[in-house]
C-alpha cells in the first residue's frame, strides 16, 4: 500500500494546547494542503494563525471538518468524546479521527457507540511532553524519538491505521507500537500515571522552606514531572482509577519491603533488593 501524501491531505488539530500546539507545530512540517485548528480561546488561534503554524482557526468545528480528511483531537478525554458526538454531522464523508489522550477504553468504547459508519476513530498515544501547559509552551520537537502508542479496535481500517502510523512518523516519532486499549490502560498506569503521583508525593513531603539548598540530580529526576496541568492529570488518573490503585499498592508493597529490611538492619537483603532493581532498569535500557 503507498505511504499516505500529506501534501495532498487537509488536516484539523482540535485544541492547541501544549500537545495540540505541538501536533500542529510538528505536522506543518509535513506540508498539508491546509491546516486547521479549533480551539475555545480566539487569542490562541490568532496566534497561531500569525506565526504560520495553522491556516486558519475556528472556534468551532463546523466549517473546518467538513473539508478535514484526518482529525487529530488534543482535549482532555471526556471532551475529545463529547466533541465527536457533537460535530458527528460536520465530519467529512470518510474523515479518520484520532487522538492524544492519555487513556484509550472509555473513550474508544463511548465513541463507538454513536460513530458514524463511514468514520474511522483510531485512539492514539503520545509518550511525550515537558513541564508547563498551554500553546506558548508547545514545540514541535517534543516528538522526537517519542514513543507513540497506537490502540486499534476491530471496526478500524488497516488504510487508517497506516496513516495515522505514517503521520506518526512523520512528526519524528518512533515506530508506533500497536496495543491493545485495556492493556494501554493497564501499563500506562505504571509507566506514566505512577510516576507523576510519586513526584507529586515527592514534592509534598518537603516540610523546609530551604530544601532548594539540598537538592541533587536525584531528586530533580525523580521530581521533575511534579509540574503539571493538574486539571488533566487529576482527570486522568481518576478515569483509569482502578489501574493506577493496583499500581499503587504494588508500589507500597516494595516500599513496605525496604522500610522492613532498613527496620531489621538487613543490610545483605537491601543489598539483593537494589542490586535486582539495577538489573532490571538495565534491561529496560537495552531495549530502549
Amino acid at each position: 500500500m503507498a505511504e499516505p501524501d500529506f501534501r495532498g491531505l487537509e488536516i484539523t488539530v482540535v485544541g492547541l494546547g501544549l500537545i495540540g500546539g505541538s501536533f500542529a507545530k510538528a505536522i506543518r512540517k509535513l506540508s498539508p494542503k491546509n491546516l486547521w485548528a479549533v480551539d475555545i480561546d480566539k487569542k490562541v488561534l490568532e496566534l497561531a494563525k500569525s506565526t504560520g503554524v495553522i491556516d486558519e482557526g475556528y472556534l468551532s468545528g463546523e466549517i473546518p471538518l467538513r473539508s478535514s480528511d484526518l482529525v487529530v483531537i488534543c482535549v482532555y478525554p471526556e471532551l475529545t468524546s463529547k466533541f465527536i458526538k457533537d460535530n458527528m454531522d460536520n465530519f467529512r464523508q470518510g474523515a479518520v479521527i484520532t487522538d492524544a489522550a492519555g487513556i484509550k477504553t472509555k473513550v474508544l468504547n463511548e465513541v463507538r457507540m454513536f460513530l458514524r459508519n463511514d468514520l474511522d476513530f483510531v485512539g492514539g498515544h503520545p509518550l511525550a511532553g515537558k513541564e508547563g501547559s498551554g500553546f506558548s509552551k508547545s514545540s514541535a520537537d517534543i516528538f522526537l524519538g517519542a514513543n507513540y502508542l497506537i490502540t486499534p479496535v476491530v471496526t478500524n481500517q488497516e488504510k487508517s491505521l497506516i496513516l495515522v502510523e505514517e503521520m506518526v512518523k512523520g512528526i519524528g516519532c518512533r515506530q508506533p507500537v500497536r496495543m491493545d486499549p485495556a492493556k494501554h490502560d493497564e501499563i500506562i498506569a505504571l509507566t506514566s500515571q505512577l510516576p507523576h503521583i510519586i513526584a507529586a508525593a515527592l514534592m509534598n513531603c518537603s516540610q523546609s522552606d530551604d530544601t532548594g539548598l539540598f537538592i541533587g540530580g536525584s531528586f530533580k529526576d525523580a521530581t521533575r514531572v511534579a509540574q503539571i496541568n493538574v486539571e488533566l492529570w487529576s482527570k486522568l488518573l481518576m478515569e483509569n482509577r482502578e489501574n493506577t490503585l493496583t499500581q499503587i499498592e504494588l508500589f507500597l508493597e516494595n516500599i513496605g519491603k525496604i522500610k522492613q529490611m532498613l527496620q531489621e538492619e538487613d543490610n545483605a537483603s537491601l543489598e539483593e533488593y537494589l542490586r535486582s532493581a539495577g538489573k532490571a532498569k538495565a534491561r529496560l535500557t537495552d531495549n530502549d
